[in-house]
This record gives C-alpha cells, sequence and structure tokens, in this order.
C-alpha cells in the first residue's frame, strides 16, 4: 500500500521518540499485570474468550464455544443468557446503590441514577413494550438524546429480547427512515426534542416525517424532554412517563441464546444504502465487557468512567451502555456540546464529578489544543487516572498534550482501534502491562489475531506498511449485514478470502511489532505516481506549532494524478498568513518529502465534524472539486462549510 518513495513516512513523523512504561505504582494496582496472557490467549484462544464469558452470568452453559464456516462464526453455541440482567439484576444486591449514571444535561439539570433506579425504569418500560405488543425477534428503533432514558431503553428492549436499532439524535428525517424501514421496525422510541448549544433539535418533528412513510411503525413512545408543545397523533403516540408509570416493576429477563440478535447499528458516511450492522448477545457482550475491564483498568467501586462519545454511535453502545453496565461500574453520561455555554464545559464536569477515566476522540482533543490550555487550567483534573482515544488514529502532538495538560504529565493514555463492525476494541495498550509510543495503538487485544498484508496477501512484517487485517474471528464481531449477506461477504471478505476480514485500514507496524495506523486505505492520494496517506500529510501538518487541526484530501488533476489540499485551522495566537502558508509547505517536505507538500492550504476556524468528532472529509473533498457537498445532516456544525466553501474559491492563487 504504501510506495517506497515515502516508506520512511511514519519514522519521519513520528520524531517523538519518548516511550512511556508504565509506573511501578499503576502496575501494582492494575487488572492485568502478567505480560503472560498475551501468549496464554495465543496458544489457545478459545479457552482464553471462555474464561471472559465466564466473567458474565448465563442462564445455562453453552455446549460449544466456537463454530467456524468463514466468513460466518458463531460462539458460546447454546448457551442462554440475557443481556439486561447481567447488566442490572446481577448487580443489585451487592451494588444496588452504586450510581450507574451521573447524567449532566445541557442546560444545567442533572441526575444520579442507581443501578437499581435503572432497573426498576427498565422493567416498567420492557412491560409497556410487551403491552403494546414487541415481543422476541421484533426490532424497536431508538431515536432520542443523551438521556438516561436512551439506555433504559435499549436495556429495556434487550430485557424482553426485541433488537433494537438505536439512530443518533443528529440524523435527518430520511436518515430516520431509511433504518426504520430497513429493519422493519414495530415501535419508536424518540423525544419532543434534545439540546444542542443552547438550541433545540426537533426530534419529534423529524420522528413525525419520517414516520409518515414507514409502515411498519405501529407506536411512537415520546420523552418529554424540552417540554416543548408537539403533535402527538391519537392512537399512535404515547407520552413515555404515563407507559412507565402504569406499569409493574418486575420484569423477568427473557432467556436469550447466545446467538440471537442483540442490536443492529447502521453506519454512517457511506453513499447508498445504509449497512445494518448485527450484533449478537453472548460473544458481544463478552466482548465489550472484557475490553472495558481490562483496556481501562476498571474498578467498580471507586472509577467514575466518562466515554464522551454519543450512543448514537458504536462506542456509546460499548463502552457508554453495555461494558460499563455489565462491569457495575458508574459512568458520566452528558447531552450537550463540549464548547456549551463555554470551552470548559467538560473539565467542569471532570472536576465535579471526580471522573478517573476519559475516554474521548483525537478530533476533539486537538481542538481542546486548538482553545488553549486556560480552559482545562480552570478545574482541578487531579481524579483522571486513565485516558483513552477513539475514532481515528492520535498523531503523537495531540497524544503527549493529552496526556501532559489533562493527565497531569502521568496518566496512561490507551489508543484503541476497532470499527462498528468488531464490536470491541481489537487494538489497545494494557495500562498495566504496556509501553506506550505517542501515535501508536501498540498491539492486538489478547485473542485478538491482527495482522498487515500487502496486496497479494503476504505478510509485510516488522518495518512494514499494508492493509490491517484480522485474520481470526473474535467474539464481540458482527455476525452479518441486515437483510444483505451477499454484501456482507463482498465488502469484507473479497479481498483476502473468506477466512481473512479487511476493515478497510491502513497500517505499519514497526520494528517491535507496533500498529501504528494510517486511517482509511481509501484516504489514500495518488500524487504523481506515488501513493501517500492522508494521515501521514495531516500528522505533519498537526506537528507544527502555529497548527491545531488539519484534514486532507485529494484533488483530481490531469498531471499529477491527484494534488493535495489541506484544510488547516491555527492555533490560538497564531493567524492564517501567506506566510504561515509556505512555513507549512516546508515544515510536510522536510518531515514527509517534497512530494507531500500540499499544494494548497486553506486556513478556516473549524473543520466540520460529527458529533461524534469524526472530520467529515468526504464534504471537505467535494468542496475541493468544486461541487457541492452532499449530504450534511451528521454535522453538529454544518454552517463552517459556507465558510470553507468561500475560501475556496481561491485555491487556484493557493497553488504552489
Amino acid at each position: 500500500m504504501v510506495d517506497k518513495e515515502i516508506e520512511k513516512t511514519i519514522e519521519a513523523l513520528l520524531e517523538e521518540r519518548r516511550e512511556f512504561k508504565p509506573s511501578a505504582d499503576f502496575t501494582s494496582q492494575a487488572n492485568v499485570r502478567e505480560a503472560a496472557i498475551y501468549q496464554r490467549a495465543a496458544d489457545d484462544p478459545e479457552a482464553w474468550w471462555e474464561s471472559q464469558a465466564d466473567r458474565l452470568d448465563w442462564f445455562q452453559k453453552w455446549d460449544k464455544t466456537f463454530e467456524w464456516n468463514a466468513p460466518h462464526h458463531k460462539w458460546f453455541i447454546g448457551g442462554k443468557l440475557n443481556v439486561a440482567h447481567n447488566c442490572l439484576d446481577r448487580h443489585l444486591d451487592s451494588a444496588g446503590d452504586r450510581v450507574a449514571y451521573h447524567w449532566v444535561g445541557e442546560p444545567g439539570d442533572n441526575r444520579s441514577i442507581t443501578y437499581s433506579d435503572l432497573h426498576d425504569q427498565v422493567c416498567r418500560l420492557a412491560n409497556g413494550l410487551k403491552e403494546l405488543g414487541v415481543s422476541k425477534g421484533d426490532r424497536v428503533a431508538i431515536y432520542l438524546p443523551m438521556i438516561p432514558e436512551l439506555p433504559a431503553a435499549m436495556l429495556a428492549c434487550a430485557r424482553i429480547g426485541a433488537a433494537h436499532s438505536v439512530v443518533f439524535g443528529g440524523f435527518s428525517a430520511e436518515s430516520l427512515r431509511d433504518r426504520i424501514n430497513d429493519a422493519a421496525c414495530r415501535v419508536l422510541i424518540t423525544a419532543d426534542g434534545g439540546y444542542r448549544r443552547g438550541q433545540i433539535i426537533p426530534l419529534k418533528l423529524n420522528a413525525d416525517d419520517a414516520v409518515a412513510e414507514c409502515e411498519s411503525i405501529e407506536k411512537v413512545i415520546v420523552v418529554q424532554r424540552t417540554l416543548e408543545d408537539v403533535n402527538m397523533q391519537e392512537g399512535r403516540d404515547i407520552v413515555y412517563q404515563d407507559l412507565i408509570e402504569a406499569q409493574s416493576s418486575e420484569c423477568e429477563a427473557e432467556s436469550m441464546d447466545s446467538e440471537d440478535m442483540l442490536y443492529i447499528l447502521y453506519t454512517s458516511g457511506t453513499t447508498g444504502k445504509p449497512k445494518g450492522i448485527v450484533h449478537t448477545t453472548g460473544g458481544y457482550l463478552t466482548g465489550v465487557s472484557s475490553t472495558h475491564h481490562l483496556i481501562f483498568d476498571i474498578k467498580p467501586e471507586s472509577d467514575v468512567f466518562w466515554c464522551a462519545a454519543d450512543i448514537g454511535w458504536v462506542t456509546g453502545h460499548s463502552y457508554i451502555v453495555y461494558g460499563p453496565l455489565a462491569n457495575g461500574c458508574t459512568s458520566i453520561l452528558y447531552e450537550g456540546a463540549p464548547d456549551w455555554p463555554d470551552k470548559d464545559r467538560w473539565w467542569g464536569i471532570v472536576e465535579e464529578y471526580k471522573a478517573t477515566i476519559l475516554y474521548t476522540a483525537p478530533t476533539a482533543i486537538r481542538t481542546m489544543m486548538k482553545w488553549g490550555i486556560d480552559y482545562p487550567n480552570k478545574h482541578d483534573l487531579t481524579s483522571l487516572r486513565l485516558l483513552g482515544s477513539v475514532g481515528e488514529p492520535i498523531n503523537p502532538e495531540a497524544w503527549i498534550w493529552y496526556q501532559e495538560f489533562i493527565g497531569g504529565g502521568d496518566a496512561p493514555v490507551v489508543d484503541t482501534w476497532w470499527q462498528t463492525e468488531t464490536g470491541a476494541i481489537m487494538i489497545s495498550a494494557l495500562p498495566g502491562l504496556t509501553t506506550l509510543k505517542p501515535g501508536s495503538a501498540t498491539i492486538a487485544f489478547p485473542g485478538v489475531e491482527a495482522d498487515v498484508l500487502d496486496d497479494k496477501g503476504g505478510l509485510v512484517g516488522k518495518g512494514g506498511g499494508g492493509y490491517l487485517v484480522l485474520k481470526r474471528p473474535t467474539p464481540a464481531m458482527f455476525r452479518t449485514i441486515f437483510g444483505d449477506d451477499e454484501r456482507y461477504r463482498k465488502t469484507y471478505f473479497e479481498k483476502f478470502g473468506d477466512e481473512i476480514y479487511f476493515p478497510g485500514d491502513g497500517a505499519k507496524l514497526d520494528d517491535d511489532g507496533y500498529f501504528w495506523l494510517l486511517g482509511r486505505v481509501d484516504d489514500v492520494m495518488n500524487v504523481a505516481g506515488h501513493r501517500i496517506s492522508t494521515y501521514e500529510v495531516e500528522s505533519a501538518l498537526v506537528d507544527h506549532q502555529a497548527v491545531a487541526e488539519a484534514a486532507v484530501v485529494g484533488r483530481k488533476d490531469p498531471k499529477e494524478g491527484e494534488t493535495i489540499v489541506a484544510f488547516v485551522t491555527p492555533r490560538a495566537g497564531h493567524e492564517g498568513t501567506d506566510e504561515l502558508m509556505i512555513e507549512l509547505r516546508q515544515h510536510v517536505a522536510k518531515v514527509i518529502g517534497k512530494l507531500a507538500r500540499p499544494h494548497a492550504i486553506i486556513f478556516t476556524d473549524d473543520l466540520p465534524k460529527t458529533r461524534s468528532g469524526k472530520i467529515m472529509r468526504r464534504l471537505l473533498r467535494d468542496i475541493a472539486e468544486g461541487e457541492k457537498p452532499g449530504d450534511v445532516t451528521t454535522l453538529q456544525n454544518a454552517p463552517i462549510l459556507d465558510e470553507i466553501r468561500e475560501k475556496a474559491k481561491s485555491l487556484g492563487s493557493r497553488d504552489g
């Protein structure tokens, strides 16, 4: 994948050579302290995953651990359990009064919900769903803001054996409609609205527009969050509170087969029909509870865990809802934006609730860098003992900033690689064991067989770059694409055959066998016959002291194949001048080589991002090509596109 001309890129980019060994104090209390765990898992992966499944409460033990008819696989065959029981009931005797969620609403309202409180609400809603005719195997759509009723709705579905399909609250009516219709959902759970940067998101209005074209929907349950006056259709729409208040707080958990469907989650950002990723019950819960426990070194009695993602994405499913609750952990659930009412909102929450672990996206970290250290410095962040990164490769400078200014200079940073499809983290440090390298996701989790292959499927070996692959299924991985198994095969197994899962990402192995993620292989530019990763150029740009964030795309060029266009957000105190543009081009040339110099640099106050923090390079590519940007419904800051488009009119004059 990586051209010989830039084979040295990773080494050149990552001039940050420091390595961080776990401190003796951290290791002494860590959940994993012995490196032999990796060898045990490699020698007998089935036995390893059995040991992790044994952490759960099974109604009936499985008959067979693993069955692999590539590309399909099953785990813990014959085993019976219930996810809601594992996340709630089994904790009640010993930890019923423990807080499950410290919920913080954007306007300033807040609630602390114990495991007993959550169990009560889940049982009532589960009974309400049954009263509405929902039964095992049905699908329920959930379109809610980040409020406690969202995890409650997911768990209520799991309790009665109905699969849920959570649709991100920032999606449009059309996106909601398509997902409801694909899954043939019978019930929709939504809200009158939600809060975002002081504005009310009209969820019920969007839901009404969507449901008008959804024949399968029979009932719409509406949470009263904003108390706005909304349309309530008689006979179809039901107020959430009215429904649950009429129900019993006792509801027996349905005995589910390990391979029964738990949820469908549709991948976003693609053109064409969304892919409904299917996750099942026993394997998925095994994977998320194991990774959450070991990678985040969870101590349920004392930790306050904050995954600052949205439950509408897989990160929220796995590490706001199912992983933390399965482990009996206390979490923070925040409804709003990180900069509302000011840019220190997150740090105020960390201080108030004494968060011990923070898990967020590199884009969020780089945004905080852009805002400057005055905001975190206003608050006492000494409760934080561990930091995590998720969503895309983290550049070394952001890693160091995160550790230094948020983690106090000594908190380990676990950078994690995984996807919607894998269900749980696949590559990450174990913080009590692993020597950390800023910018590297380090090594595969025990029981995960990851590697890097060349175009022909051969191993590239240490020091080589190519295609990241998983060579053996893990329990938490998805089973298929809902209603389209052929697409499952073609999308993920066509390149290297049915036994090799190709996630679409590029990676490089360093001399120690550490993984350095390069982002999507379709985010590779062909510049004068040389293949250059957008991530490589972005990392070089943000390595410069004047740059807070950068996004790089390729623009078609009849001579060069593609030219490189960079969208750069300067740090506070720096201006996007012609002098800085020249300096940045020279900097990239020095770090990578002249071929990688951006031909055009556009300075902007912000970059288009989803609410989960991912930069929408697809939209920037449209702008660079002079085309109207595509679907913007997932953006949290859509107005920035108009500013960027205006500045992009001068692209020609910026070419160098």
